[in-house]
């Protein structure tokens, strides 16, 4: 059979399709519809172009790039995936214009004081997943007692926020801001000396931590429904997770000393930390903002005249941590039991 009854013209395949002929021709030109060549040097197709162009023009109006749409056409990926793909990406570039968009406004919003530190604040972050990395970074760069790739997963999951699919003003001037202290040469180099100087004091980090989590997790009611610092069976087991990893007992003596030795994790700056946290993940009873209250709570016991009613959302370390970091290891004053 002749081919010209066996196939189309580029015109009958532009008027069936309605793709027009210098999109077929360029479509031709990049691989993505084949064609064969007529005696006169003509181009033409077979049937099967029809569907295929037809599907590479929906997949265009969907967005899909040619290479994309190449794939798909040589068997290389399925439709599905290849449209999965696309939606993830158009999420990661709606997350940057909604991370641009509540940035632009904190600064409409700051006063004209402090509009200028504000944007220099702010510009100093690209974005919630840079600012996630930035963040991440930080509490890996503080260990320094070996640990799992498990345990310092699952610390890291716990001391960063994730960065909301949409930001409020405030959430990204507190990632901001978080960025800012994870960028503090001081503040490192004293969590690193902290860590190394007390490598080797806790002798079980699993039994410690796990004993902390659950003190934390009793706690957490307590900060949600704010509740000053007080003592009870959330101190209580808090304390005996200390006494225990550390080979001592709960006493009057052993929570003056731990007392002392959570006084590391007090700094302001990591107090601010876990403030910022709070508000950058929108969680109010993190695991930071409990150890706080538990902290607190042991400061009331040791001392009654302490003063009441600190901010239970801004956080400090545990652990054998001196970061202000809940659970990062090597890092306290020495104490003995």
């Amino acid at each position: 059979m002749p081919l010209r009854e066996q196939t189309l013209g580029i015109g009958d395949l532009a008027r069936l399709t309605g793709v027009p002929v210098r999109t077929v021709r360029f479509y031709c030109d990049e691989g993505i519809v084949g064609s064969v060549r007529s005696a006169g040097g003509h181009r033409r197709f077979d049937r099967a172009a029809v569907e295929q162009l037809r599907l590479v023009r929906r997949l265009r109006g969907l967005g899909l790039g040619l290479p994309s749409i190449r794939r798909v056409l040589a068997g290389e990926r399925s439709l599905a995936e290849a449209v999965a793909a696309e939606r993830a990406a158009l999420d990661v570039r709606f997350a940057d214009l909604a991370w641009r968009r509540a940035s632009l406004r904190a600064v409409e919003e700051a006063g004209p004081a402090d509009r200028a530190a504000r944007l220099e604040l702010l510009a100093a972050v690209e974005g919630g997943g840079a600012a996630h990395d930035a963040l991440a970074g930080f509490w890996r760069r503080t260990m320094v007692v070996p640990v799992s790739e498990a345990m310092l997963t699952a610390f890291v999951t716990m001391a960063v926020p994730e960065p909301p699919t949409d930001p409020t003003p405030a959430q990204v001037v507190a990632f901001a801001e978080l960025v800012a202290l994870a960028g503090d040469r001081e503040l490192t180099s004293l969590l690193l000396a902290m860590a190394r100087a007390n490598a080797e004091l806790v002798a079980d980090e699993a039994e410690l931590l796990n004993g902390i989590s659950e003190a934390c997790a009793l706690a957490a009611p307590r900060v949600r429904a704010g509740e000053p610092p007080r003592g009870g069976p959330e101190l209580d087991r808090f304390v005996a997770a200390h006494a225990a990893a550390r080979g001592g007992r709960d006493t009057p003596r052993f929570r003056g000393r731990l007392l002392a030795y959570v006084a590391a994790d007090r700094d302001p700056r990591m107090r601010a930390y876990w403030r910022l946290a709070a508000e950058a993940g929108g969680d109010p009873a993190s695991l930071g903002a409990s150890h706080l209250w538990l902290t607190d709570s042991l400061e009331r016991a040791v001392s009654p005249g302490a003063p009441e009613g600190r901010a239970p959302q801004a956080g400090v370390a545990f652990g054998r941590s001196g970061t202000g970091a809940p659970g990062v290891p090597g890092q306290a004053p020495p104490m003995a039991g």
